[in-house]
């Protein structure tokens, strides 16, 4: 049988497909990431968005070509993570852009797409960087455009085999990758989507989305057609779970028997859980015995479901349209662990995004973020290089004046929002913010999750590991002597002051005696210790 179109029906197929394929080997590919460190999320980022997207085209089962690509590029927009998230919500724009309009699609017009797909990538990206997953979206159209296969099974086939080639090669462009023996993660990412939709389109079998994948299904859509006795579980329950010992498995299966719309991800020692449950005391008992339990929200849905349902000539004026005053500035940070939340909260923050390692937001997070705030003008400190472009991505979608700082730590950010000065306009305060962070040094202490070798060092699984802006330059056996190496490296004959901040897992007694030592070693440097207690990492050290 030939396959000489993609219509609307096909190409839900495939997406669906592509999605389900995806969150099974999330976990793979997040095991290809370079790093050997606990914050390998690339799979995780690229399942999230693509479910996000899902979402918005699952009611479209048997709509035209046209506006299942359409609403799929906004969900892949709104729910990008990452890096390699936003990347890859560029490729679906790119592609959706090449089926506008159309009905069906022949496979030179699905080539096309996936050529439009490699330039939206690509634009995206201030310095492109080949061996990545744009590589092998490149490879991807390049392998379509030339070839002459009518039959879009055929084609997707040679376009699969070509970019698994391209990949396989990706450690040649890539130092990193030839040293860890890896091929990059998001090109494999990818690699595993197009293999999804030339198996949905081969077998021209209709697929539904896996549990895991429906779990990210966003909360909107007709909610007025639905009678609040309907709603057979009324509270909805988030929180997150803080354990080195959780089976996320095993969690999931013991939770679902009492309610639906359940999520459980994560990875290594931090777990979320979002949950709709008649009892959330059951929920939160079960979760306690396996962690420590943060960020705990409960809201009853039937009783919101009641109030949407009022009509608006029945609400008081001055609660339908409350009176916020506008403030001249607000921030947005973005900080995991309750220390680190709260010095932020001191300094001035007006929203904070709970996420970071391993639980990057989305740009729908933090656009949601933004429109709580009635400011004038806004920042975002992504605190994160793994955020920044989530963050341009949601400045851009915003009517509002949104300025991103670049901060690709917790230190930088602090900084950043340390030198703000309220009395200044916005343009001189994003020079003095960019001025401050370029004069902050991070080191990091944090633990090797498989065995693997960097820059000449051999690395073993459970190593601790001290980094300087990301860079692995000790490897050990004890988190405190590390910490003190990392110290020494960031130090230099400029810098005035230390800020130590140490995760959950430190004791503030030996904390005490390290910042002991370090004061003895650097008596003209300030240093500061405070108690973060984020996840991850043992230490976040900085010196400015």
């Amino acid at each position: 049988m030939e396959h000489l179109y993609i219509d609307g029906r096909n190409f839900y197929n495939m997406i669906i497909n592509a999605s389900n394929k995806l969150e099974e080997q999330k976990e793979f590919v997040n095991s290809l990431n370079v790093f050997p460190v606990p914050d390998g999320d690339t799979g995780t980022n690229m399942s999230m968005t693509l479910k996000t997207a899902v979402s918005e085209i699952e009611e479209l089962k048997g709509s035209s070509l046209d506006s299942i690509a359409k609403k799929l590029a906004k969900g892949a927009l709104m729910g990008a993570r990452g890096n390699s998230g936003v990347i890859f919500s560029q490729i679906v724009r790119g592609i959706s852009k090449g089926m506008e309009g159309k009905e069906k699609i022949s496979a030179k017009e699905f080539g096309n797409s996936l050529v439009e797909g490699s330039k939206f990538a690509y634009k995206a990206v201030m310095r492109p960087t080949e061996g990545t997953i744009l590589t092998i979206i490149r490879a991807a159209g390049e392998s379509a455009s030339k070839s002459s296969n009518v039959d879009i099974v055929n084609l997707l086939e040679e376009v699969c085999n070509y970019s698994e080639e391209i990949l396989n090669k990706t450690p040649e462009m890539l130092p990193a990758l030839k040293e860890a023996k890896v091929v990059d993660a998001g090109g494999m990412g990818l690699l595993i989507i197009l293999k999804a939709m030339k198996e949905a389109l081969e077998t021209q079998m209709d697929y539904t989305i896996s549990k895991e994948a429906s779990e990210a299904k966003t909360q909107k859509a007709a909610i007025n057609t639905i009678k609040t006795e309907s709603i057979k579980f009324g509270y909805c329950t988030e929180f997150f779970v803080i354990s080195n010992n959780i089976d996320v498995e095993e969690f999931k299966s013991e939770l679902e028997k009492h309610g639906d719309s359940m999520v459980v991800v994560g990875l290594d020692d931090v777990v979320k859980v979002h949950i709709h449950t008649n009892d959330p005391g059951l929920i939160l008992s079960k979760a306690v015995k396996l962690g420590e339990l943060s960020k705990i929200k409960i809201e009853n849905m039937r009783e919101q479901h009641r109030h949407i349902l009022v009509k608006e000539d029945e609400i008081p004026k001055e609660i339908s349209e409350p009176k916020v005053e506008l403030k001249k500035y607000a921030f947005i940070p973005v900080a995991m662990g309750e220390g680190i939340t709260n010095i932020f909260r001191d300094l001035g923050a007006d929203e904070i995004i709970e996420g970071g390692q391993t639980m990057n937001p989305s740009t729908q997070d933090i656009l949601e973020s933004i429109n709580k705030l009635n400011a004038e003008n806004i920042f975002i400190l992504p605190n994160n290089k793994n955020i920044i472009m989530s963050a341009n991505q949601a400045a851009e979608l915003s009517d509002k004046k949104v300025y991103v700082i670049p901060t690709k730590t917790i230190p930088q950010g602090i900084s950043a929002i340390t030198v703000f000065n309220s009395e200044v306009e916005a343009e001189e305060n994003i020079d003095n913010m960019n001025e401050a962070i370029k004069n902050v040094k991070t080191g990091k202490v944090t633990y090797a999750v498989r065995d693997t070798e960097n820059e000449g060092k051999i690395i073993k699984q459970g190593d601790i590991l001290g980094l300087v802006e990301d860079k692995i330059e000790e490897v050990g056996s004890d988190v405190y002597t590390v910490c003190e190496e990392i110290a020494s490296k960031i130090m230099d004959e400029d810098k005035e002051l230390i800020t130590v901040l140490y995760g959950r897992d430190a004791d503030d007694e030996t904390v005490n005696k390290l910042v002991e030592r370090m004061e003895e070693k650097y008596p003209d440097v300030d240093i500061q210790s405070y108690s973060g207690k984020q996840p991850l990492y043992y230490f976040i050290i900085s010196a400015e």
